[in-house]
């Protein structure tokens, strides 16, 4: 953590100590602010964050004893040294007791605060550096990293867990950001092929013949800027799991290769004569409909079937709105880490505001807006206006252009979840629980076209 970033709040009555302590931290290039009594001082500490206290022990109205009862409630990760002149035995146990981490005594050598702090901003560094270690030793990427109470989502995790122990092909559907890699990040850790890596490939960021020599490698002199023999995602994936993310969106000749490669698990390399053979676990992924794909003969049925042997399904965040409180819990506590932030929660009304979203981005869309409030917020508390949401359709923080009629209301509705889904009809049937003969005669209804959709 850089010493700007630490900010200390000095709580003392008088005013040379709170100008003194103050001169000499901001000369060591801290961020310092001060309070002259401890009601002023629970006041900052519920609008602000901080990463350390100095508390005097001796204050009228209020004494440092009760301040740092109240600090270990609203900020109980800063630590809180007791400052006095009457150090007694009893008073350092107290002290201690409550939860300090040290108590300095009065008159005050700069060295010695100097060193004081220093130690602090270093602990909690580590602090931070072992959270993030243990979460990289064990991969972020268990089943229970992943949070959810909604029943639909704990039987995917079910369901995800009994596919793990086999070696079935997986296909995971699900929209943008509901979390289709991190499943199965976590599906390869509890695999018979945890042992080997994971290689991720997305099929839609790249051109055919880039994603053929991504997937399969090739030989030297096999195509221009071919200078040397270059192994493929498949070999590199050998005795692990290769993640083929976005599968929808392969060409019709890539598509007859890999169902080449899925039922043998031999290739050839560009420009290769020498059959390789591999042992992969092959988990894809995608946010498109390919049962409507088959049927419109944009994707083979043989290698959909070859794919679908284990179906998992993610449901989008607007239908498991209950896990809202646990994600933003779980990502503010994994943000402050990171950032080295002391954010502990959220307003009512920011909260409010999250579970009006409609989330179109799903989880990874949560996860970013509580960044930026992180980021931006000044306080230890995120307020809605940290946020940057803008107000959805029935929230009361909505502007006064509310639909006057529930056929208007019923418009509205249907014409945001097309929009949503890109104007797929199968799958706005399904998110507004209808069958599509009754979405095509309400889109005729209310005059709705796909490229005015508002």
């Amino acid at each position: 953590m850089r010493k700007a970033q630490t900010r200390i709040l000095i709580v003392d009555d008088e005013e040379i100590v709170r100008e003194s302590l103050s001169g000499w931290l901001r000369k060591d290039g801290y961020t310092v602010a001060t309070a002259a009594d401890g009601p002023s001082s629970i006041e900052r500490m519920r609008a602000e964050s901080w990463s350390a206290l100095l508390v005097d022990l001796k204050m009228p109205g209020m004494e440092g004893i009760e301040v740092l009862g109240e600090a270990k409630k609203i900020c109980p990760n800063a630590p809180v040294v007791i400052m006095t002149a009457y150090a007694t035995v009893e008073t350092a146990v107290a002290a201690m007791k409550m939860g300090a981490y040290d108590y300095v005594l009065k008159p005050f050598d700069p060295e010695e605060i100097s060193l004081l702090m220093q130690k602090i901003v270093t602990q909690q560094t580590l602090e931070r550096e072992k959270y993030l270690l243990r979460k990289a030793l064990k991969q972020e990427y268990r089943f229970s990293d992943f949070i959810s109470k909604n029943p639909v989502v704990q039987s995917v995790f079910k369901l995800a867990r009994a596919a793990a122990a086999s070696n079935s092909t997986i296909l995971i559907l699900g929209e943008s950001g509901t979390g289709k890699e991190l499943l199965a990040r976590a599906t390869h850790a509890e695999s018979l092929h945890r042992g080997g890596p994971f290689i991720p490939i997305s099929c839609a960021a790249l051109t055919e013949s880039l994603l053929e020599a991504e997937l399969f490698g090739y030989e030297r002199g096999a195509f221009t800027g071919a200078v040397s023999r270059t192994k493929g995602k498949f070999e590199l994936a050998h005795g692990g799991t290769l993640f083929l993310d976005e599968i929808g969106d392969i060409s019709p000749k890539l598509q007859l290769d890999l169902l080449r490669v899925l039922e043998d698990m031999h290739f050839f390399r560009l420009g290769g004569a020498t059959p390789i053979s591999v042992d992969v676990r092959i988990i894809a992924a995608t946010n498109r409909d390919l049962k409507r794909a088959v049927g419109e003969g944009s994707f083979r049925e043989d290698l959909f079937y070859r794919l679908n042997v284990i179906r998992i399904v993610l449901p989008p965040l607007r239908e498991r709105s209950e896990d809202i409180p646990l994600l933003v819990e779980h990502f503010l506590e994994e943000l402050n880490a990171r950032t080295g932030r002391h954010v502990d929660g959220v307003s009512r009304e920011a909260m409010e505001l999250l579970m009006a979203h409609s989330w179109p981005g799903n989880v990874r869309e949560l996860r970013n807006v509580l960044e930026r409030g992180v980021v931006v917020a000044s306080g230890n508390v995120l307020q809605a206006s940290n946020l940057g949401l803008t107000p959805t359709t029935g929230s009361k923080y909505e502007a006064a252009d509310a639909p006057g009629s529930l056929e208007e209301m019923e418009r509205r509705h249907i014409s945001e979840v097309l929009r949503r889904t890109e104007g797929n009809v199968s799958e706005a049937a399904r998110v507004l629980n209808v069958d599509r003969t009754t979405l095509y005669s309400k889109v005729r209804k209310y005059q709705l076209k796909r490229d005015e959709i508002t």
